[in-house]
């Protein structure tokens, strides 16, 4: 028998290499349906506004307005009360009533689980497991078995995990117990799982773009049942979905896969889909009365606005780039600071740049504004806080706090939660940080 040249022996083993390497494509099964938008009553939605019930709070826009909280703190001074996290993740604080809730994950263990503290004074009131082994094994170097922050409809927390090759969505009421679990669809991870749950009417709404064929759901919030569920691109992407009112109408609003997209939060249908951003995105859409702004990504750097106002289209683009945080609109100015550190604030109607000033240091978590003033946490768990002013830069305090910071803090009640950690290896800690001015008595 005449053998193969060697370069061709080569070259064979190296495609059957890579073919064992790619991904594998699992294409989810799309369900068509309905969110019941009239039917609260079965499933109400019971928070305040000193609750911050979800990623970004009650209104998805990192905003918590009325809000007066100091912008000076150290481990000190300003203090309510600090309290040990069990686990690592970088779920931002879910605070509602008289809980705050966190999810977590034992990496050693192989565990994931749900805190909740007491919002008084930060004692643990319950911690539940919701998942045991199959973590995922290819997970970006900054990232956590537990990335999305939970979301809470006042009698449930519904925690969204990766483990085993698929995304488990769990419904866990306010005391501890589990109510539903299932899962959504398979999973081919890349670095990890990140976006977080977003509660909608009576439904809970799950974004899982992936490698290996994305998709997009909406469940039942009393039963976890599927109410729809479309497919999205076969792209490793990481933003969270977030609805805006845009246009006179709720808009699911999505970046990754190199396209802006809207969907019907009732039925999961497109209503448009803008190209844009990059491939891979990790910050959430903002949006106004008839605009809406995204960022990213990787490869590619490109921020742009998008009008809606029956079609959607291309206001204005530029080359800034924000991979990991989320920026933030108010009052026809957009700001952001990106990974490196830059603070810019643009015109929101026309892209003109009004400033730019490097902060310092590296950023993954979100913008949050209080009252007139923005908190741009760093990775280093510095916190600076800075004036919501088009007209300058105008920095107003900067506060150190522990040794690394990737959630994003929570504001609500007069209070600051910050989520970090505290040393490195094994001696590492995450806390709590409840911030806020103390009562004189």
């Amino acid at each position: 028998m005449r053998r193969m040249p060697f370069h061709m022996r080569l070259m064979s083993i190296a495609l059957l290499a890579l073919a064992g390497c790619s991904p594998k494509k699992v294409p989810v099964e799309e369900i068509s349906g309905r969110v019941d938008l009239d039917d609260t009553a079965a499933a109400p939605i019971v928070v305040s506004e000193a609750d911050w019930n979800s990623w970004r709070g009650p209104s998805g826009n990192g905003i918590a307005a009325d809000q007066e909280v100091p912008i000076r703190w150290s481990d000190t001074e300003n203090v309510i009360w600090k309290a040990k996290v069990p686990g690592r993740g970088h779920a931002s604080p879910t605070v509602v009533g008289d809980q705050v809730f966190l999810a977590s994950a034992d990496e050693r263990a192989e565990t994931q689980f749900v805190v909740a503290l007491d919002r008084s004074n930060g004692q643990q009131r319950w911690q539940t497991q919701v998942n045991q082994g199959g973590f995922a094994r290819e997970v970006h170097a900054k990232g956590t078995q537990a990335n999305s922050t939970l979301a809470c409809d006042g009698e449930h927390v519904f925690a969204a995990f990766l483990h085993h090759d698929a995304i488990h969505v769990t419904a866990i009421s306010i005391d501890g117990e589990i109510a539903w679990q299932t899962t959504v669809g398979a999973f081919n991870s890349k670095f990890g799982y990140a976006p977080s749950p977003l509660i909608y009417k009576t439904s809970v709404i799950i974004a899982a773009d992936n490698r290996g064929g994305g998709y997009i759901a909406a469940l039942d919030r009393s039963t976890g049942e599927p109410i729809w569920r479309k497919r999205r691109g076969a792209v490793s992407t990481y933003s969270s979905p977030i609805v805006g009112h845009v246009d006179g109408k709720d808009q699911l609003l999505i970046t990754g896969g190199d396209a802006v997209t809207s969907y019907d939060p009732a039925t999961g249908e497109e209503n448009w889909s803008v190209p844009g951003t990059s491939e891979a995105t990790c910050g959430t859409v903002v949006w106004d009365a008839n605009h809406v702004y995204a960022s990213g990504g990787y490869p590619d750097s490109h921020t742009l606005c998008i009008r809606v106002d029956g079609d959607a289209t291309e206001v204005w683009s530029n080359r800034t780039k924000l991979y990991e945080p989320s920026m933030l609109v108010s009052d026809g100015f957009l700001y952001a600071v990106n990974d490196q550190g830059i603070g810019v604030c643009w015109d929101a109607e026309t892209g003109d740049q009004m400033w730019k000033k490097r902060l310092g240091g590296n950023f993954s978590s979100a913008l949050v504004l209080a009252g007139d003033k923005l908190f741009a946490t760093a990775d280093d768990g510095t916190c600076t806080v800075f004036a919501a002013d088009s007209s300058d830069y105008i920095e107003l305090a900067k506060n150190p706090l522990g040794t690394d910071a990737y959630a994003t803090p929570t504001i609500c009640g007069g209070r600051i939660y910050f989520r970090v950690g505290q040393g490195d290896g094994p001696q590492r800690q995450e806390m709590l940080y409840c911030i806020g001015e103390p009562h004189e008595n």
